[in-house]
């Protein structure tokens, strides 16, 4: 890191400590200085169309034999030590207070990281096998995030976390972003860091060479992403290095939604959509669940920094931010379309404490039915 930089020595601790890249870091602040950086430039200038007819592939319904079919071969990797899990737990719920949300309560005694590795557990359990869980961290929730995990780690259950990068903030005229007491602010670049993270923390090394070689991916505070064997056997089955669990959209959904861009089908984030695309022709809507051939992982991967604006102490902050599901342009991938409702969903995220009292009971009732709770 540059002695020049002007941050005090724990910001400076702090960084080292969570992999700043100065280099992309100035490249990012240039951008921003020499107006090169905004809106505009996130939008994609290709040719993009709506996910053609076959491109999206239906899990099959609960009790079909085409869904046992492919429980059975998502069990059997299982039980041969394959199967590894990464839970995406960085984020700190500012809508929560500002706690770290994988230790928010969700119901009394669980909350959500319990609620994770109890579902990892139940599944182990059944494949008598050993599932490692690897939940992301950043630097504002490392410390506690793995607490929680080794207090709450299961049987069949090691829990190992490891930290994504951190970066600086800026302001839209490209200095760095200072607090009310002066102090420059840190975030964590988005969870496209996934690939770079598991590489460095030596995680990823170490899963494969312990026969590891799928991981399924989600987000802590979607619930109802439970380890399911037949979407692992799904993405065994297609043969592809990822696979995108997708939703039919709601009115109000913001997010990435499968789209074909210069004849590709990949993730395009809403905000990189052309101002004249009508992105209601896309009828469904990325979960941010995915399943990985780990192998495919072990290169380094060019994802976009994309300009993001933030309100911090009630002025704007700017980050650049990488998202993961930009992998799909680079890795090929199957689109996997799976229910919202009912007892077969799969997609309730909580972003803040209305939400989940809105969702808690619909919650408790999908669970308990997969014998999760």
């Amino acid at each position: 890191m540059s002695a020049h930089l002007p941050i005090d020595d724990a910001t400076r601790r702090l960084l080292h400590q969570h992999a700043f890249d100065l280099s992309a870091f100035e490249a990012e602040q240039r951008a921003l200085v020499q107006d090169e950086a905004g809106p505009d430039h996130n939008r994609l200038h290709a040719e993009i169309k709506p996910p053609a007819a076959g491109d999206i592939a239906h899990l099959p319904a609960l009790g079909s034999p085409s869904r046992e079919e492919l429980a059975e071969r998502g069990r059997a990797a299982i039980a041969r030590g394959e199967l590894g899990v990464v839970v995406l737990a960085g984020g700190m719920a500012t809508r929560f207070g500002g706690v770290v949300k994988a230790g928010v309560e969700v119901f009394a005694s669980e909350c959500f990281l319990s609620l994770k590795l109890a579902d990892v557990a139940r599944e182990a359990d059944r494949a008598r096998s050993e599932i490692p869980v690897f939940p992301m961290t950043s630097f504002a929730t490392h410390d506690e995030v793995s607490a929680l995990g080794q207090a709450l780690e299961l049987d069949g259950c090691p829990v190992t976390c490891f930290r994504q990068s951190a970066s600086l903030r800026l302001t839209p005229e490209g200095d760095l972003f200072r607090d009310t007491e002066g102090k420059v602010s840190a975030y964590a670049p988005g969870h496209g860091d996934l690939p770079a993270a598991l590489r460095r923390s030596g995680v990823l090394e170490r899963f494969l060479e312990a026969g590891g070689r799928t991981l399924f991916m989600s987000n802590v505070d979607n619930l109802l992403a439970t380890l399911d064997p037949a979407v692992l056997g799904f993405h065994l089955e297609r043969g592809r290095a990822m696979t995108v669990e997708v939703v039919q959209k709601e009115q109000g959904d913001q997010g990435g939604a499968p789209a074909r861009v210069a004849g590709h089908l990949e993730i395009v984030e809403a905000f990189r959509f052309p101002k004249d695309f009508d992105q209601d022709r896309i009828p469904v809507f990325n979960t941010n669940t995915l399943v990985f051939d780990a192998k495919a992982l072990m290169r380094d991967f060019s994802l976009t920094p994309f300009y993001v604006e933030k309100q911090v102490e009630g002025r704007v902050a700017i980050q650049f931010e990488t998202l993961v599901g930009e992998l799909t342009a680079m890795l090929p991938s199957s689109f996997l379309l799976v229910e919202r409702f009912g007892p077969d969903a799969r997609f309730a995220p909580v972003k803040d404490p209305a939400e989940l009292e809105r969702r808690r009971d619909a919650i408790r009732r999908t669970l308990s039915a997969r014998a999760a709770l």
